[in-house]
């Protein structure tokens, strides 16, 4: 399927490695021209940008990059955020904040300062990455649940405000994903409990025991990143104000 991408221009927060580098490598794939992020580094690509998402300095830095190089995205890929083990007892205010700052607004405000370009060009896209953890938060790391949880919020109403503009507003909201460290981590508990088997075998039983959904497998980077190339099409054009999940159906509800 030619998903009719060339020639538009993407911003990817976070894509200098991990899932964010998959995606950037989806949409090029596709025709798109990538503007490559780094949280820390500027990334070594024909177009990158560097600053810390997690302020206002930092995210006025990414813009002002932009703006010398001359680059107007017409898709943004929030796909930066992180988390880290906190629970109820030691999440305290600043924990919050942090988790907010880092996850809620580093998207909120690159889409508030992208979005006036692709309505004046009748075109745009705005994709955030979420979690299914939104829909059913554990009760360990409840700051970030609840601040990806505001993302998913706040895609509604920012669709809802940029109705018949052309541009479209999305969440897409991964279940468990595999990656060389969730393998890592899921064979060290294998052993732990005394799983046998390759690997396969363990990722079933994750999937039966633990994060049970109805593919019997975890999601793949490349699932997701497909999932949001598709989504940035004109093709896809009457999907907006949506949380899609891909998660092999671990959260069930009509």
């Amino acid at each position: 399927m030619n998903l009719n991408l060339e020639g538009k221009l993407a911003l990817i927060t976070g894509s200098d490695r991990r899932t964010g580098e998959i995606i950037a490598q989806t949409l090029a794939r596709e025709g798109c021209e990538t503007i490559i992020h780094g949280q820390e580094t500027k990334p070594d690509a024909p177009r990158s940008v560097v600053g810390d998402l997690r302020d206002e300095r930092g995210r006025e830095a990414i813009l002002q990059q932009l703006r010398v190089a001359g680059w107007r995205p017409d898709v943004l890929i929030n796909n930066y955020g992180t988390t880290d083990q906190h629970d109820w007892e030691d999440s305290d205010e600043t924990k919050w904040l942090e988790m907010f700052q880092t996850n809620t607004l580093s998207a909120i405000r690159l889409a508030q300062a992208l979005y006036p370009h692709m309505r004046a060009s009748g075109w745009g896209r705005i994709v955030h990455l979420g979690t299914i953890g939104s829909h059913q938060p554990a009760a360990t790391r409840p700051a970030y649940y609840a601040a990806k949880g505001a993302l998913s919020n706040a895609t509604v109403s920012l669709a809802q405000a940029l109705k018949g503009t052309g541009i479209t507003v999305n969440t897409v909201a991964p279940g468990l994903i595999h990656t060389d460290d969730t393998e890592v981590i899921f064979r060290k508990l294998a052993r732990k409990r005394g799983w046998d088997g390759e690997w396969r075998e363990i990722e079933k039983r994750v999937c039966a025991e633990l994060f049970p959904n109805l593919s019997g497998r975890m999601v793949t980077r490349q699932e997701v990143a497909d999932l949001i190339a598709f989504i940035c099409s004109p093709i896809a054009g009457s999907i907006t104000g949506q949380t899609l999940r891909i998660d092999g159906g671990a959260v069930l509800y009509v």
